[in-house]
């Protein structure tokens, strides 16, 4: 019997952690492949590519994403082979198997919960042909027009019996984000998380960790993501992977775990400080700062704690933080909304997720949508519109700062600009957004996409018509920042440049001078300058930009007066893509 495996990923460079552990569980039932499509591919493409496998079992892994895309192929494979069996799992059928059976009569079985051994005996008795569908626990099946939902299936207590996903078909996996998961579980109960619906958490041993962690690091992997709800609840086991994953030293490879804040202690912090540059990345859920929405949804969180140890791990410059937020929670209204972001903002993440609540499937605060006025559409990705607290207007307006915040305040790009005029020209941060979002839509630029070189031309544009003051400053500093994220860049005609005809004379000789080199680019003594002069970048400003820089942006400390400064651009740094040094001096010298 011929079974097929598959779900449709977000985006190609992923790949599925579930339907890896289905295979793995039934290593020993011949004849079971994996096929693995994305939610950007067509419908019918999808349905073609199974169909021609001839399967006798096809099953999906379902979620939010990919669920309606599902519910058509499926409908198609059963209208062109009636005799296929077809299997679904997965959170998105887990909490209302019933329903989807009802609706959908081309759907024969759901796994519900924890779907490893639920699947293997479902897969071992439809090849047998026993029909024996009552004993299997965690499953959802038809008969006589009639449908059953069995017990559920007992969690698996021993991780280990599941054999490893990561021994087969490795080439796969190349320069692809992995999941990974070394724990199952919770220790909190957030109530819009799945999570909070499973008691416990159980580890896999650290042996199976580490080995499943070498053959992915020698795999050459792009990124192993850390599906763990809580990768830091048991401190000593997860120091041990990361300390593993330290000494292993793998390059161009990094991981990514979701932690928790009040958790990591000073012993833990003063560990992590002694990693490798860019080797690891953290999630944060802050969610709210708000004490009466952190309580109301079940969180567990120390406000002032989390914000020393992000502060801290910022100050370390080796570890990308990625906070979240989410709008539309009980009692966060949108100046209370604010505040969270205010309070967010300034701790200055390597990334702020803005993300908007969505009342998934068998969470608790689904079901209390009353209570709390919810408006949504059930229909996925199930998210709310508006509650008793936040108008459809309001989310609206934060929808847009989203966007700028994706586009301007993560990944660096316009880091000293955007603090420059915060620092100089606001209140906050989210006056500043405000202020922006209220231009970008005004001039349709939410209507439209843009390059990075075309969003460095709308700040300044920005800055020019709303700002005004100082604009020779500003032009220096979104300069500055448009130089140090660009090698080789083409500088925009706008930025006014200095001394050009000068640096482009002196930069050679500069360069040949061992004594220069020994003390600014220290890595490249022993390269030869017609090799080192396309890693650096060499430009004039009008006043000691890197000062103004180090005294947080402060117009007092402005120090008037022509500086060279050097642009050394590093490859594959996740948390600095180049490093500067004024080099005025030096170059006059010459």
């Amino acid at each position: 019997m011929n079974t097929i495996i598959s779900t449709l990923n977000s985006k190609f460079i992923h790949s599925s952690l579930s339907i890896r552990y289905l295979k793995s569980f039934c290593h020993d039932i011949p004849n079971m492949y994996i096929r693995e499509f994305t939610i950007n591919q067509n419908t019918d493409f999808i349905t073609g590519e199974i169909y021609k496998e001839n399967p006798d079992i096809v099953a999906f892994s379902c979620y939010i994403w990919n669920i309606e895309n599902t519910l058509e192929i499926c409908e198609r494979l059963k209208i062109v082979n009636p005799n296929i069996k077809i299997i679904l799992g997965g959170p998105e059928v887990s909490f209302d198997g019933e329903e989807v059976l009802k609706n959908c009569d081309y759907i024969d079985f759901i796994i519900y919960g924890e779907g490893e051994i639920t699947f293997r005996e479902l897969i071992l008795d439809l090849i047998d042909d026993k029909n024996e569908f009552y004993d299997i626990k965690g499953l959802i099946f038809r008969e006589d027009g009639k449908i059953i939902k069995n017990k559920p299936r007992p969690l698996i207590e021993n991780l280990d019996i599941i054999p490893s996903p990561y021994i087969e078909d490795l080439d796969d996996f190349k320069d692809k984000i992995v999941y990974f998961e070394s724990s199952r579980g919770c220790p909190f109960g957030c109530k819009f998380c799945l999570s909070s619906t499973i008691k416990g958490v159980r580890f896999f041993s650290l042996d199976r960790v580490k080995d499943d962690l070498g053959r992915l690091i020698d795999a050459k992997v792009k990124q192993v993501k850390f599906v763990d709800r809580t990768f830091n609840t048991n401190k000593d086991y997860a120091m041990e992977i990361m300390n593993f994953i330290m000494e292993k030293d793998p390059q161009n490879i990094n991981f990514h775990f979701e932690v928790t804040a009040h958790l990591l202690d000073d012993e833990m912090l003063s560990f992590l400080s002694n990693a490798k540059e860019g080797l690891f990345q953290f999630e944060i859920g802050v969610q709210s700062t708000n004490l009466e929405t952190i309580e109301a949804i079940g969180r567990v969180t120390d406000i002032e704690k989390l914000k020393n140890v992000t502060k801290t791990i910022k100050s370390y410059g080796n570890i990308h933080q990625h906070l979240d937020l989410i709008a539309g929670l009980p009692y966060e209204d949108y100046s209370s909304f604010e505040k969270s972001f205010n309070d967010v903002y300034e701790l200055r993440p390597e990334k702020l997720q803005l993300g908007f609540l969505k009342l998934l499937k068998g969470s608790e605060l689904r079901k209390d949508a009353d209570i709390y006025g919810f408006k949504y559409l059930d229909k996925p990705p199930y998210e709310v519109l508006e509650t008793n607290y936040i108008s459809y207007d309001e989310m609206l307006k934060l929808k847009t700062i989203e966007d700028l915040v994706e586009k301007y305040g993560n990944e660096g790009f316009f880091e000293n600009s955007l603090l420059y005029i915060i620092k100089n020209y606001y209140e906050n941060p989210f006056d500043f957004y405000e202020d922006f979002a209220f231009q970008w839509e005004s001039k349709a630029y939410h209507r439209i996409s843009h390059s990075r070189n075309e969003l460095y031309k709308i700040l300044y544009c920005f800055y020019e018509q709303t700002i005004g003051e100082n604009l020779d400053i500003f032009s220096e500093v979104l300069k500055y920042d448009f130089i140090f994220n660009n090698k080789n860049p083409t500088i925009p005609t706008y930025f006014k440049r200095f001394s050009v005809d000068e640096i482009q004379n002196k930069k050679h000789d500069f360069l040949k001078i061992r004594e220069n080199v020994a003390e600014f680019l220290p890595e490249y003594v022993d390269i030869p300058t017609k090799k080192v002069i396309n890693e650096i970048h060499i430009e004039a400003f009008k006043f000691d930009i890197l000062s103004l820089i180090y005294e947080d942006y402060d117009l007092n400390s402005l120090h008037m007066g022509e500086n060279f400064i050097l642009f050394n651009y590093r490859k594959d740094k996740v948390i600095s893509r180049c490093r500067v040094k004024d080099i005025t001096k030096k170059f006059n010298e010459i």
